[in-house]
């Protein structure tokens, strides 16, 4: 698996934020923002960390202190019930070498280090065998297809994946007595 490193969210990662902010990359979420768009996420991705609403982590590896992309988790309703949701982006020129299976098994690490126990969404689009493959590669189950909002307006046809932070117990097996010949 590719070295990865991941950092929390910091005021320096702003210009992360804006080499991700490209067609290819930004296509899950509808597309480029403006400039105004891409501060206000930045506040918002700190915002997060301060009030332990949302952990956005800077991906690192070795020689590009940088970052090469992002990978977070928030918390999310699933159909009514309390869960968390995950999302990911890679810089194009990073692409392929294992980075993003690597830095989402780190970021659901991290989850688990600090207590995190709801189950773990993502939703990458259905035509997007490379997200599709992350999920697989990092230990997510496919539940099914989902007409998914990922901002308001902005509706997409998604797989919607699931991976548990912690296994469900296991019910101990009743003692069975047979009847004796």
């Amino acid at each position: 698996m590719t070295d990865v490193e991941l950092h929390p969210w910091a005021e320096d990662d702003l210009d992360l934020l804006r080499r991700a902010n490209t067609h290819e990359l930004m296509d899950q979420l509808g597309g480029p923002e403006n400039d105004e768009q891409v501060q206000a996420r930045h506040e918002r991705y700190l915002r997060m960390w301060r009030e332990g609403t949302g952990w956005q982590f800077r991906v690192t590896i070795p020689g590009h202190p940088e970052g090469v992309g992002i990978v977070g988790y928030w918390p999310h309703d699933w159909h009514g019930e309390p869960a968390l949701e995950s999302g990911w982006s890679i810089e194009s020129e990073y692409r392929g070498r294992g980075i993003a299976p690597a830095a989402v098994i780190a970021m659901l690490d991290a989850a688990r280090a600090v207590g995190a126990t709801l189950p773990v969404h993502a939703y990458p689009r259905v035509d997007n065998p490379a997200s599709n493959a992350v999920c697989r590669k990092a230990g997510f189950r496919l539940l099914g297809e989902e007409e998914f909002e990922v901002k308001p307006g902005v509706v997409l046809h998604t797989n919607d994946w699931v991976v548990d932070l912690v296994e469900p117990a296991v019910e101990p097996v009743e003692r069975v007595e047979f009847p004796r010949a």
